[in-house]
């Protein structure tokens, strides 16, 4: 296969990982590579990207598909250009990881131990000196050293990443580290968090490394498609938010205030009738004297932008935990774009979180809220009926005319009561009511989800299973 057809073949994996690719970049991406050449593999990656990825968020499973389909070399052979050519055939240059020439396999305990502390030696020298080549052929040596297991009765093998983080350990590597690149005055000051931070992301770097190499093995064993479709993650925004792990919902606190503030300029309704705003009187009757009293022109008064106010009502129960964790987010950010914000969680009974807001620190708001806040009524179970009616008994004058009610929460209500008149009467109070569903619409109405009571009563209820379905929706809001 040749490397336009390699070509193609990436820009349809990318197609499959939600990457937008049309021909013309494809086309483009060509002629880039064509002005730069096949002979430097970076010089090929960053002409691909400034033609193929339009936005940040491309960039992660781009960097992932273009290990997979144009690797650095194959096999254990050394490091040259792209595969294909001119690298060789798999196994074909020795590898350093080898103890005098013994495949890994085949090495005593001692052996191995012997090549382990060789190893992590040379580690640690290169993470001191930031060496990312010495960084990444140590990466690929340490695989084919450790990442193995025997695999099925073909011969195959299985290739695992922590299997390769543990023999090599480099997080206790830090101590010696901090140890080689400060003096004693440089203790417990800035220069200390300083060369922390820098040691911490360079071993990060390495388990990339170590991850891409993996990656690149059960490619050639599996194929790359096989690999692809366990090897590419979702895109930031297609995340969905009951699946979010830690690192995701990092990456969702980084998009959330731009959506905030769009959300927060859809909500922000102007009073439009006509053109202008409301008819002044006696500036038209003024105006007509010029026309004998006939108004030809009419005189309005100018428009008064809408100060909004925002209620968030969010389920908070376990069912929901990451959705809770990310519409908490948003709140803490809508709080910056409107004139007043009031939050309101619940599990079974419900409680003003308002004064959680106030900090910078996500971490310590949630866990003020988990055990400050009072959210269980019963059985800690959702409620949704019981924790309406305590919202409108409690706080009667938290939803108005000028208030934006969006409720944030699965509606799964264990069978209980719903108290739909009772939330009724708040969209009727409210200027707009909204509810946004972390479920898939397939799931609503079964089982104990009272979505038929509720959803008939908002204005209207939205899937919202990850950020781009939250976006859809902000640009479905109009101001009225």
């Amino acid at each position: 296969m040749n490397l336009v057809d390699r070509t193609v073949e990436f820009t349809a994996a990318l197609r499959r990982a939600g990457v937008p690719v049309s021909t013309a970049e494809t086309v483009d991406a060509v002629r880039a590579v064509g002005a730069v050449g096949w002979l430097d593999r970076e010089a090929v990656r960053a002409a691909f990207a400034a033609t193929m990825c339009k936005r940040p968020l491309y960039r992660n499973a781009f960097d992932t598909l273009f290990e997979l389909y144009f690797p650095p070399r194959i096999g254990d052979g050394a490091a040259g250009g792209l595969a294909g050519e001119g690298d060789g055939e798999p196994g074909e240059q020795g590898s350093e990881s080898r103890l005098d020439g013994t495949p890994p396999e085949d090495l005593d305990p001692e052996q191995l131990e012997a090549l382990r502390q060789a190893l992590r030696e040379r580690l640690r020298q290169a993470l001191l000196d930031g060496d990312d080549a010495a960084l990444r052929e140590l990466a690929r040596h340490a695989v084919a050293a450790f990442g193995a297991a025997p695999g099925g009765p073909n011969g195959s093998r299985s290739w695992f990443v922590f299997r390769v983080l543990r023999a090599m350990s480099p997080d206790t590597l830090i101590a010696a580290l901090l140890a080689a690149m400060l003096g004693p005055q440089d203790r417990g000051g800035l220069a200390e968090r300083i060369a922390r931070q820098t040691i911490s992301d360079r071993i990060r770097q390495f388990e990339e490394m170590v991850q891409t190499e993996i990656r690149r093995r059960m490619a050639e064993e599996r194929g790359i498609e096989a690999t692809e479709r366990t090897a590419v993650k979702p895109l930031a925004d297609q995340v969905e938010f009951l699946r979010a792990s830690h690192a995701d919902l990092v990456e969702l606190r980084r998009q959330v205030y731009p959506l905030a503030r769009r959300l927060a300029t859809r909500l922000t309704a102007k009073r439009r009738l006509g053109r202008s705003g409301r008819l002044d009187f006696r500036r038209t009757v003024r105006a007509s004297l010029a026309t004998g009293g006939v108004p030809l022109e009419t005189k309005h008064r100018p428009h008064k932008p809408h100060k909004p106010e925002l209620v968030v009502l969010c389920d908070v129960s376990g069912s929901v935990a990451s959705f809770a964790h990310f519409t908490l987010l948003l709140t803490h950010a809508l709080r910056e774009q409107f004139s007043k914000v009031r939050a309101f969680a619940f599990i079974d009974t419900t409680d003003e979180v308002t004064r959680f807001l106030r900090g910078l620190d996500l971490g310590d708001m949630m866990a003020r809220i988990a055990t400050e806040a009072e959210l269980v009524w019963f059985d800690g179970h959702s409620d949704y009926g019981h924790a309406i009616e305590v919202f409108a008994e409690r706080y009667p004058d938290a939803v108005g005319p000028k208030t934006s009610l969006l409720v944030l929460g699965d509606a799964r209500n264990n069978y209980r009561a719903t108290k739909a008149n009772i939330f009724r009467q708040l969209c009727a109070q409210a200027r707009h009511a909204y509810w946004l569903n972390p479920e898939p619409r397939s799931y609503w109405g079964s089982g104990d989800s009272a979505t038929a009571a509720y959803g008939e009563l908002v204005d209207d209820m939205v899937e919202c299973r990850n950020v781009e379905q939250l976006e859809a929706f902000i640009e479905r809001l109009l101001p009225t």
